[in-house]
C-alpha cells in the first residue's frame, strides 16, 4: 500500500494546532502534512521493515547514551520543519542544544525544529522519487545529514547542505561524519 495525499485545503487549512488534535484524535494513523498543508497518510511497514528500523534505532541511542550529545527520537516522531510540513523520519537525532532551547510545550507537541540528522530507510511500499524528493525538503529545511538506505539495491544514498547527493553502492559501513561524531553504522543489520 503507498501513502495517500488528502487535500483539504479547499474546504479548510488547518493550523499547526488543529493538525496535532487530528492526528491525536486518530492515533491508529500515521499521518504527515507536506508544506502545501496536504495530509499524507502514511502506511505502516512489514515485519522486515520494522526489525530493521529497530536495529537502527538502538545503534543510534547507543551512541546517544555514550556521547550525550543530544537526543534520538523514533518513526513515531512527526517534527513541524520551517517550511511548514509536518515529517516523521524512521530516525531522527538533535543537538542537545538546540532541543534544550525549545519550550516543554515545544517538544510535547509536534516540534518546531529541523532535526540535526534524519535516515529513512525504504520500505517495500516505499517510491523512491517521492522519498527523495522528501530527503531533499529535509536539507532544505536545515537538516544538516541525511541518509536514504535503500535495502532492495542496497544502495545508500546522503544528503549534506549545499552539496550534491553522494550514492554509495553496497557500503559496509556509514560514518556520521562531523555532525554524530564517532558515530558508525554497521551496514550489516540492514542488508
Amino acid at each position: 500500500m503507498t501513502a495517500i495525499t488528502i487535500n483539504l485545503n479547499p474546504i479548510v487549512e488547518l493550523t499547526d494546532d488543529q493538525f496535532y488534535h487530528l492526528c491525536r484524535a486518530n492515533p491508529d494513523l500515521k499521518l504527515e502534512r507536506n508544506a502545501k498543508g496536504e495530509i499524507i497518510v502514511v502506511s505502516p511497514t512489514g515485519g522486515e521493515t520494522g526489525k530493521r528500523n529497530a536495529g537502527l534505532i538502538a545503534d543510534f541511542v547507543i551512541w546517544n547514551r555514550q556521547t550525550q550529545l543530544g537526543e534520538v527520537f523514533d518513526s513515531s516522531t512527526c517534527f513541524r520543519l520551517p517550511n511548514g510540513a509536518n515529517r516523521s523520519p524512521d530516525v531522527s537525532w538533535i543537538k542537545q542544544e538546540r532541543w534544550d532551547a525549545l519550550t516543554p510545550e515545544q517538544k510535547e507537541k509536534f516540534s518546531p525544529i529541523a532535526p540535526d540528522f534524519i535516515l529513512e530507510l525504504m520500505s517495500p511500499t516505499d517510491k523512491l522519487k517521492e522519498t527523495q524528493d522528501k530527503m531533499k525538503e529535509y536539507i532544505d529545511n536545515q537538516v544538516r545529514l541525511g541518509w536514504l538506505i535503500n535495502r532492495k539495491t542496497r544502495r545508500v544514498e546522503i544528503y549534506r547542505q549545499e552539496q550534491a547527493v553522494e550514492v554509495l553502492e553496497e557500503p559496509t559501513e556509514l560514518s556520521g561524519e562531523d555532525v554524530l561524531p564517532g558515530f558508525v553504522l554497521d551496514l550489516q543489520i540492514v542488508w
